[in-house]
């Protein structure tokens, strides 16, 4: 099929922003020698613990060999909500693409599906620039890349993928509103919002602000009558609900998600200094508590000269660049901070936004060169403001020597690619009406022209050629050959000094974040081994298979299969985090990374029966390598549901010992006194360890009864702990990571044990922190739960089926946290909302049903389906009525603009 000439340069355009991006990401890698061109693992921070490992889970349920469905994720968490999950790091199609890749390749899938987001980013901008106004398409393609390659980019989002959805939405989202504007393409607007808004909410919702600020300018810019503003405005404002209400069975759930996560830490806003602010427009600076707001030089230096462009209008000149300063002026200010960040203060990096800075800067970028080249005086305006700009931020540390030296060969090759660009059209002769022939070859196409119907009409703005003859005989034969050469060196120093400044860019970023960041082994022999253990013993749901304490990454079970307690997402519930607190669970991420806990009791109480041993990660070798070889354990536990007597209103206490007691139901532990010693032996009252007279080898000492299980507990203690052969690794850094109880042994037959302390850091040791645990009693425990438990438990996706000895009274526990969402029944009763039984599901019986079923109903999931239900069926009305009307030959209503395009003043 022949592509229509108008269609072409917009093509080509995108094709040259996605090529440039993938070529400028592949590169820097290599440079770096990142995976997968190098032996650097690339999974730093939440790459590795959160965005591969649910990919991961992604593979496994299109594979149809995950435990769970789309409603709950039964790997994680000891069972948690999955649908806040999947909008919130799977909700992009791109993540789809997944399941091509072989099981043990998704680190190379998740870096694939990266590197097309970007590359999708950089076309879908270059695509907007040529929709905004005409111009030459390779300039829309390298502006396009320079927003693909910008530096929040390469720097922040290049390891939080879900983000880059982001990126590529705010154009999307900008050319809903040119068609708004046009009142062109209404139900494709709408499903772009939707698909927008689906594949990741969080930066589709800055995206869209953004988005407005765009549509409110433009439309200032068109010089409408004001009645023609107000509908346009309406109508986007529509387009918007209708595209968020088709995406709300998700964004609702992820909102509810949110409302129940555990609150983790709050961190009050405050703005970077102004050298700091500045450095972060320049290449290769970085630092992970400023916005990164590079977007290339060239654009950099062609947004500072709009202003001075005489042949752009007063108001493109003005409007811009104003909008510019007062977008970066509201990331500064904590009320806007809140704004942009959708009314809460982020956890992690502070300016998640700067994305829209680095958008900005392109389109008005662009719409300097859609005026044609600035001319030396507003070229040397640009450098003088960049030249101050870089003054101011050359008092900020982030300022390096690598950054002085690719920024003046990025200023050489932006500020001479102009220069020879501006100098080879400057030779170009005029035709008789005064505009550049055809043949300048810099244009492509009559729509990729700078026609002359966007310039001023004044003598000043005419091109400087026009002072040539027009006749052949007066135009020297090597003319043209000289501006070929021109244009061609032009050409080379913009592409060579784009791509240039952009990889070391990309490479500076990617080699600090491992100085900053903690990072983690890529698929290997380590967790294939893990995932091999956990088939062999796997006995789901008759009982668990924990995949290990000794973790690799966040996400765990994810990986290597298995159900155990381990979870680490922004949506990590409430409930499960104290639970799993007050039985002496360890934790990072302040709470939102819960860890497995090796510990019989509660292996007991969550129907644990395999668990996976492991050494150390050897990866991490900053960290003591504690630990044997790989081996799996089996225990004899309760079924997944189980019967109580009555319900335990008693309230966990500060002993996470007895708080196990109140779950499991019977008395198990021996909780002596403790002494702690210093390093000459002296008793240590205070209990601190790690600094003062306890700072090499402090001792615990205490009395257990003979053949005991020792537990030690000590969340505030970071080192490692031996008793007798066996030596046990705690890390606890405050209010970061808190340690969770360990097993050490047993104890002798004197029952007098000491454990020696290696601490790394100060600590503390609590009163209360050893745990005798007698086996006998807690296997009389188990026996007892097993005979007065379910006979047959079935999962099946979201819901839980346990039959139970006739006659059973009290309550039934099923092992798993009692999230919001959870509702159950009694035989053929009506389901209710489930109770709670220390943050357990718990169902009261009352001795006539022998089943319980317990379904599991994300919430805001009935509310997101009813309004995509209106919101779909109000486009199909509108749809149906503007067909109506177009058969009647009547105008179609403002609310569905489906009329042939309009002629706007200043639009393409």
């Amino acid at each position: 099929m022949k592509q229509s000439p108008r269609n072409r340069p917009g093509r080509a355009a995108a094709l040259l922003a996605a090529l440039v991006a993938t070529a400028v990401t592949c590169a820097a890698d290599t440079l770096a020698r990142s995976r997968p061109f190098g032996p650097r693992t690339r999974d730093v921070n939440d790459l590795g613990n959160q965005y591969v490992p649910f990919h991961a889970h992604l593979w496994d349920l299109l594979h149809g060999r995950a435990d769970g469905g789309l409603l709950v994720n039964w790997r994680s968490g000891y069972g948690s909500s999955f649908l806040p999950d999947l909008g919130t790091y799977l909700g992009s199609p791109f993540a789809l693409l997944v399941g091509v890749f072989p099981r043990d390749g998704i680190d190379l899938a998740v870096y694939v599906i990266t590197v097309l987001k970007t590359a999708s980013a950089g076309a879908a901008m270059a695509v907007l620039l040529l929709s905004l106004r005409p111009g030459r398409w390779w300039a829309a393609g390298l502006l396009g890349a320079s927003y693909a390659l910008c530096g929040w980019s390469v720097a922040v989002a290049s390891y939080n993928p879900m983000w880059l959805d982001g990126l590529v939405a705010l154009p999307l989202l900008c050319l809903v509103g040119e068609w708004t504007l046009r009142r062109r393409r209404p139900l494709l607007g709408v499903l772009v919002v939707a698909l927008a808004w689906t594949a990741n909410f969080y930066t589709a919702y800055m995206a869209t602000l953004a988005a407005g600020l765009v549509l409110l300018l433009r439309l200032w810019l068109t010089g409408l009558p004001a009645r023609r503003r107000l509908r346009t405005a309406g109508r986007a404002a529509a387009t918007v609900a209708l595209g968020v209400g088709l995406a709300a069975p998700l964004v609702t759930v992820v909102y509810f998600g949110t409302r129940h996560a555990y609150p983790g830490r709050t961190v009050p806003f405050r703005p970077v200094s102004t050298p700091d602010l500045l450095a972060r427009l320049l290449p290769t600076t970085y630092s992970f508590g400023s916005p990164a707001l590079y977007a290339g030089t060239a654009a950099l230096l062609l947004a500072l000269a709009l202003p001075f462009h005489r042949a752009a209008p007063r108001r493109v000149r003005a409007g811009w660049p104003l909008l510019l300063a007062a977008v970066a002026l509201s990331f500064q200010w904590g009320p806007t901070h809140l704004v942009w960040h959708a009314f809460a203060t982020p956890q992690g990096s502070p300016y998640r936004q700067a994305f829209v800075l680095c958008a900005l800067l392109v389109i008005t970028a662009w719409h300097t060169l859609s005026y044609g080249l600035p001319d030396l005086r507003a070229l040397g305006a640009a450098g003088t403001l960049l030249a101050l700009l870089t003054a101011v931020a050359s008092r900020s540390t982030l300022m390096k020597p690598v950054s002085w030296a690719v920024l003046a060969l990025a200023v050489a090759g932006a500020a001479g690619g102009l220069a020879l660009l501006r100098a080879a059209e400057t030779r170009a002769p005029t035709s008789a009406g005064g505009t550049p022939p055809t043949a300048t070859h810099l244009t492509d196409s009559p729509a990729s022209r700078p026609a002359a119907t966007h310039l001023s009409d004044s003598p000043a703005s005419r091109p400087a050629a026009t002072h040539l003859s027009d006749s052949p005989a007066s135009r020297p034969a090597s003319a043209p050959r000289r501006r070929t050469l021109l244009a061609v060196l032009a050409l080379v120093l913009l592409f060579g000094g784009q791509f240039g400044e952009a990889m070391a860019t990309s490479f500076v970023a990617t080699r600090q974040r491992f100085g900053h960041m903690d990072d983690y082994a890529a698929w290997g022999a380590r967790q294939r081994e893990q995932a091999e253990a956990v088939a062999r013993v796997d006995g789901w749901p008759r009982y668990r298979t924990d995949p290990g304490r000794e973790q690799t990454v966040g996400n765990d079970p994810l990986m290597v299969g298995g159900q155990g307690a381990q979870y680490y997402s922004s949506l990590t519930s409430d409930v499960l985090s104290r639970t799993l607190t007050a039985l002496g669970g360890g934790w990072t991420s302040r709470g939102r990374s819960v860890q497995s806990l090796d510990n019989a009791v509660t292996d007991a109480i969550f129907s644990v029966g395999a668990r996976v041993h492991s050494p150390m990660d050897p990866h991490q070798a900053y960290l003591p390598q504690v630990g044997g070889p790989l081996s799996v354990s089996r225990e004899d536990v309760p079924p997944l549901v189980t019967v109580r007597n009555r319900p335990d209103a008693t309230p966990f206490g500060p002993s996470p010992y007895r708080n196990q007691e109140l779950l499991l139901g019977s008395r198990v532990y021996t909780v002596p006194r403790i002494a702690v010693h210093d390093d000459a032996g002296r008793p240590l009252g205070s209990g601190r360890v790690g600094s003062g007279d306890a700072l090499a080898a402090p001792v615990i000492t205490a009395d257990c009864p003979a053949g005991s299980q020792v537990q030690l507990w000590a969340p505030h203690f970071s080192g490692t702990a031996r008793l007798a052969d066996r030596t046990v690794f705690f890390r606890s850094a405050r209010p970061r990571n808190r340690a969770a109880m360990e097993p050490l042994g047993t104890s002798p037959a004197s029952g007098r044990i000491r454990i020696r302390l290696t601490p790394d850091r100060p600590g503390s040791i609590p009163q209360g922190a050893v745990g005798c645990l007698d086996t006998v009693r807690l296997h009389a425990a188990v026996e007892h739960l097993k005979a007065t438990g379910a006979t047959r438990v079935t999962v099946s996706g979201a819901t839980v089926r346990a039959e139970l000895p006739a006659g059973s009274e009290g309550i039934a526990v099923v092992a798993a946290p009692r999230i919001a969402g959870w509702r159950c029944a009694t035989g053929d009763g009506a389901a209710v909302p489930a109770k709670d039984h220390h943050g357990l599901i718990a169902v009261p019986l009352d001795g006539t049903s022998t089943t319980v079923t317990c379904t599991f109903h994300p919430p805001g999931l009935r509310l997101g389906t009813s309004v995509g239900a209106g919101s779909l069926l109000t486009l199909a009305l509108l749809g149906v009525l503007a067909a109506v009307r177009r058969r009647r030959g009547t105008p179609p209503p403002l609310s569905l603009p489906t009329r042939p395009r309009e002629r706007v003043p200043g639009a393409a």
